[in-house]
């Protein structure tokens, strides 16, 4: 990826960190979060088993973690999971550098790198999505291109995921952050002041996406991650000091995931019901939101992890996110990200 020019004025030092460690402070670890267990699905003798809490957010492409744990396949492997939902990314970061949590399923590449240049330590143990339409900025029929955007106020997260995505989409079009003005609100939220009218211009992911499309008549999606499908992916990451001190669980965490995604294709019916209720969206929602993502299979986790040649190698795409953050001044330096993908457990499972 060739060098990016800057987008817009660089983030003070104080504003970046405002999100990652600041701002994102002040909310209450364990508030706004909803623990599950499945403790009956299985009934595996629990002293047998390794403890651990991961956090986890609206996102379809949480549905094979869903559908794990409803089952039973992580506690079947030797882990007692512990799934705390919250209800962005943003929020997930200061419960796992405090400690709180052993892992994050789903946490943007984009994020991934602002935690790794702000010092928080992880492993990267496996993919969970690639965001492959899921992902989505909204326009009224009124905004006829991405030039249209220039000068009109866009409904986006500041520091999320969302806000680097909708940048490279501007950055495509010949514009950039100055061009717009941001109204700095949560996924769901800004789907939510699409669909009221209230915003002409929002970024949101499934399954608030669906739901403001269906909903607004005057608009449509238009640009997706299919357009991008590097742009936004998602992965699983857990603390090193579990990683290297209960190695067998993280092993039965992708056990538990590659069996969902089986279960998945072979009973469809049943495992849109299990994802539709945590998602809070009706089963039949689910299929159709499942064609945003790509859930990469064990052969793709060890291209991505392990193979250099491969156009989906991880730690290039994480390299290219790395300088693009830093050329956008969210990020002072590239830290060297290769010491964070840990590919060992996947080989086991080979």
């Amino acid at each position: 990826m060739k060098e990016l020019a800057p987008l817009f004025q660089p983030w003070t030092r104080r504003q970046a960190i405002y999100f990652l460690a600041g701002a994102i402070g002040t909310v209450t670890l364990n508030a706004c979060t909803q623990s599950t267990r499945n403790d009956n699905a299985v009934s595996s003798d629990s002293s047998s088993l390794t403890p651990a809490a991961m956090g986890v957010n609206p996102w379809i492409g949480q549905a094979p973690l869903h559908i794990a744990q409803e089952k039973g396949f992580f506690r079947e492997a030797g882990l007692d999971l512990e799934v705390r939902t919250f209800g962005a990314n943003l929020e997930m970061i200061p419960a796992f550098s405090a400690g709180q949590l052993q892992g994050c399923t789903a946490m943007p590449s984009s994020e991934a790198v602002l935690m790794a240049a702000k010092g928080t330590d992880y492993r990267v143990i496996g993919v969970m999505d690639l965001s492959s339409g899921g992902d989505a900025i909204l326009a009224r029929n009124s905004i006829g291109d991405i030039q249209a955007f220039k000068g009109k106020q866009v409904a986006v997260q500041e520091g999320g995921l969302g806000h680097f995505f909708l940048l490279q989409v501007l950055q495509e079009a010949g514009l950039s952050g100055d061009d717009i003005k941001i109204v700095n609100i949560s996924p769901d939220a800004a789907a939510a002041a699409y669909q009221a009218g209230n915003v002409e211009i929002a970024y949101t992911y499934s399954p608030f996406l669906e739901k403001a499309n269906d909903a607004q008549p005057d608009g449509r999606i238009i640009y997706d991650t299919s357009k991008m499908p590097s742009a936004i992916i998602d992965l699983n990451i857990v603390s090193p000091e579990f990683a290297q001190n209960h190695a067998d669980a993280v092993q039965a965490f992708l056990k538990g995931i590659f069996k969902a995604q089986e279960f998945l294709e072979t009973n469809p019916d049943e495992a849109y019901a299990i994802v539709a209720k945590p998602l809070g969206i009706q089963p039949e929602e689910v299929g159709e939101q499942l064609k945003g993502v790509r859930l990469p299979d064990l052969q793709t986790h060890s291209e991505m992890l392990t193979n250099p040649q491969s156009d989906l190698y991880l730690l290039n795409s994480l390299s290219a996110m790395a300088e693009f953050l830093q050329a956008q001044g969210q990020i002072d330096t590239i830290p060297d990200l290769s010491g964070f993908i840990d590919p060992q457990f996947l080989s086991t499972l080979s």
